[in-house]
């Protein structure tokens, strides 16, 4: 059996349909999705705009909790649970260095890591030894090498001491390994 050729009419037909089928691609491969904008120059409408936390943020949802909660291990006795949160302690003031560098033209990593050394080192140490002395000598270092910070920064109103009164916090200390 022979193939008949295509008429005029096939043709027109087929080449209507290839026109549109074309223009249906290019139209979607070039189209922004309902809701996308064109950002500055160089920026990629597929990536979600970052959330940095400020300095402020990061104080207090991280730093200040994990400070306090320290204490209250302490004086719980929960000596891991004291030596658990002084490792998160610095880690916390770790991101905060790396997610601020600058800070009023001053290397901010460089500024937490020279307040901070000595008191941290001397806490850990305490906690090693469960020294209660020690530890509360240390804690007051701490809290007064952050003062120190808040004042270099011109955030004296804000003055980090000793915890009073009854804890916030949701935490039992020592019954992990009960």
């Amino acid at each position: 059996m022979k193939p008949r050729p295509f008429s005029a009419e096939s043709k027109t037909l087929a080449l209507g349909l290839l026109s549109a089928s074309v223009v249906i691609l290019l139209t979607a491969a070039f189209a922004l999705p309902p809701g996308a904008h064109a950002g500055p120059p160089g920026a990629s409408s597929t990536q979600p705009p970052t959330y940095l936390p400020s300095i402020s943020d990061m104080m207090i949802g991280t730093i200040q909790p994990r400070h306090e909660r320290i204490w209250r291990a302490e004086q719980a006795g929960d000596w891991n649970f004291a030596a658990y949160e002084l490792g998160n302690l610095r880690g916390a003031f770790g991101r905060l260095g790396r997610a601020h560098p600058m800070e009023e033209d001053n290397p901010f990593p460089d500024m937490i890591e020279s307040v901070i050394q000595k008191p941290l080192g001397d806490l850990k140490v305490a906690i090693d030894r469960r020294d209660d002395a020690d530890f509360g000598k240390a804690y007051d270092e701490l809290s007064d090498a952050c003062n120190s910070c808040h004042q270099a920064l011109n955030h004296g109103t804000i003055v980090i001491g000793r915890p009073t009164g009854a804890s916030l916090l949701d935490l039992v200390f020592d019954k992990a390994g009960r």
